[in-house]
């Protein structure tokens, strides 16, 4: 085999969830460029079918699903959906994730003041439903493949230090991280060592979620915290989505036959300066 050929999906099938979504859309798209079919879930019908069709308008094969993260019973039904479509699925990602200004220290909210629903539910988005819950109702089957199957959890540099104002986001994905070596290890002993685990922490990219944190929407510039993590980022600069698909290629494809249970930082040099 080529070195080239080691990090192609031909012939597999990639589940991405959250895939209507700015990170995980760019992954869905990359992953079919590889060779994958692909299908697409969201909550948003419109978004996933909206990359779904860009992928088949550049000569990829992709379908859209609806899919409610937080529900059971909805990701059971798409996944009988996407094995009645594919026949298969060889690769997840679980993309299902996000903060809540609730769950926000701010001026107007002070720790004291954090409503605890707001926590359970930012931390019941990022692990339950984000990944706990997914992984379940996929792997329930994807366990059998006689190649294997590679899962990629999306964590976050908070689980590696926690950042200032978001303590409901940064325990979750702290848990994302932990969960993530937890199900590799009982995949390879439980059911077969060809079941891979692993998860991506992004750094620093210009989402919908933490615009209002990082950007003054008057003026278009960075506020406070973004130019702090701009400073803090040996590269100087956020990420762009693309930035994303070398590590998710590799953990998705033959190349990373032989790893499970690690988090790959992606996040310009973030986790390895200590601010001197």
């Amino acid at each position: 085999m080529q070195a080239t050929d080691m990090f192609g999906l031909n012939g597999k099938v990639a589940v991405v969830t959250a895939g209507g979504g700015v990170l995980c859309g760019c992954m869905a798209k990359g992953f079919a460029s590889a060779g994958a079919k692909v299908a697409v879930a969201d909550l948003r019908a419109d978004t996933a079918e909206a990359v779904a069709e860009e992928i088949r308008a550049a000569g990829g094969d992709a379908r859209s699903y609806e899919m409610d993260a937080f529900s059971k019973d909805s990701l059971t039904a798409c996944c009988e959906s996407i094995y009645t479509d594919f026949g298969q699925v060889d690769v997840l990602v679980n993309g299902v994730g996000g903060n809540m200004k609730g769950a926000t220290t701010s001026d107007e909210q002070s720790f004291f003041d954090l409503p605890a629903d707001a926590l359970q539910k930012v931390v019941a988005l990022n692990l339950v439903a984000g990944a706990v819950v997914p992984s379940q109702v996929f792997l329930a089957r994807m366990k059998d493949n006689e190649n294997g199957a590679s899962v990629i959890n999306i964590s976050s540099m908070n689980a590696f230090t926690p950042l200032t104002r978001i303590p409901g986001y940064s325990a979750a994905k702290a848990a994302v991280s932990n969960f993530t070596q937890w199900l590799a290890v009982h995949m390879a002993q439980e059911y077969s060592p060809k079941v891979r685990v692993n998860a991506i922490a992004p750094g620093f990219f210009l989402t919908d979620q933490n615009r209002f944190l990082v950007m003054d929407k008057e003026t278009g510039k960075w506020t406070p915290r973004g130019q702090s993590i701009v400073e803090h980022t040996p590269m100087g600069e956020f990420g762009a989505p693309e930035d994303l698909l070398g590590a998710a290629l590799w953990l998705a494809s033959d190349a990373s036959r032989f790893v499970t249970g690690i988090v790959v930082p992606v996040d310009g040099g973030f986790s390895a300066f200590s601010g001197v």
